[in-house]
């Protein structure tokens, strides 16, 4: 892979000091704008077509337009970010945590940290993000109004199911519930919210869930039902890896995987496609995944690789 060119992001002292500039799981560029992570990080680009660099940084925290889970000070985790209409959806992990082990650490302090796993409520964040001008707003001029999943959300409703329930407790890094990618279509009010897994993985195959959140009586977003279902699950073969990032039309998904903690597998874009968004009750192969192949040798016949899908509710 070559490098065409690269941009310049130029934060604050403060946020330098803070390493904000470090530690950024997830970037959106829109215009002349850049946004990510568990503030809402907006870095103005010198040129919108072909931009050199990125500066006049603006911090906005979450917080101050949308009530998020756990403490105040917790870590949110935000693992991806996507701009859709007016808003601007962002997903945490939803991930467990386990506590590190230092080389420092004694056999029996080593073995007390490992026995230690915390469910990291303030990771547990959907919250969609009103924009005015493209500041993050409670709510715009126009109507639109931030508001975050409430209580009753994701987790517990797939603990209810028995895919992903034995997942829910283990940490990210050791093949428990971790979401890394998010992709939204639809109309403002009508929109369709694909998450993407990097953990679990089943067997070898990649979960894709597709939710769609609507505005409650409370202020808070909650999902609707369709079928009797509130949550579709997609099923992919993707090689044994877990979905790092998604971007989803109507009819077409396309799914960049990330390696699961200990995988050795090579990284690849898949696109999946077809008559009907990959929520919806289907089974059988996808078409050809768009793939970066290393070439083939002449003389010598390209391995056939396995590629397939199944959805259920």
């Amino acid at each position: 892979m070559n490098v065409a060119r690269t941009v310049r992001l130029m934060f604050t002292a403060g946020a330098v000091e803070a390493t904000t500039h470090a530690n950024l799981p997830a970037v959106r560029a829109d215009g002349a704008h850049r946004g990510e992570t568990a503030t809402v990080e907006r870095l103005t680009c010198d040129d919108p077509a072909r931009p050199t660099a990125h500066r006049d940084h603006v911090s906005f925290p979450l917080a101050d337009v949308v009530d998020l889970p756990g403490e105040a000070d917790d870590e949110v985790d935000v693992e991806g970010v996507c701009r859709n209409g007016p808003y601007l959806w962002v997903v945490g992990s939803r991930s467990a945590k386990r506590r590190e082990v230092k080389p420092s650490h004694s056999d029996a302090k080593a073995a007390t940290r490992l026995a230690s796993v915390s469910a990291e409520p303030s990771r547990r964040v959907l919250a969609r993000i009103a924009l005015a001008d493209p500041v993050p707003a409670e709510r715009t001029p126009e109507g639109a109004s931030s508001a975050a999943l409430g209580r009753g959300g994701l987790v517990e409703l797939l603990a209810e199911g028995e895919h992903l329930r034995p997942f829910l407790d283990l940490t990210g890094k050791e093949n428990g519930f971790d979401v890394e990618g998010i992709a939204v279509h639809g109309e403002a009010g009508q929109e369709r919210v694909h998450l993407g897994l990097r953990g679990p993985v089943l067997r070898g195959w990649a979960v894709l869930l597709q939710l769609k959140p609507r505005a409650g009586t409370d202020g808070e977003l909650v999902l609707a039902s369709r079928g009797g279902h509130r949550c579709a699950k997609t099923f992919l073969d993707l090689d044994g890896l877990g979905i790092r990032a998604c971007v989803c039309t109507e009819r077409t998904c396309r799914c960049s995987p990330g390696r699961r903690w200990t995988s050795t597998a090579r990284v690849r874009a898949y696109r999946l496609a077809g008559r009907r968004s990959p929520g919806h009750c289907r089974r059988g192969p996808p078409r050809r995944p768009a793939q970066r192949a290393r070439p083939v040798p002449r003389g010598r016949r390209r391995p056939r690789r396995r590629t397939g899908g199944a959805a259920l509710r």
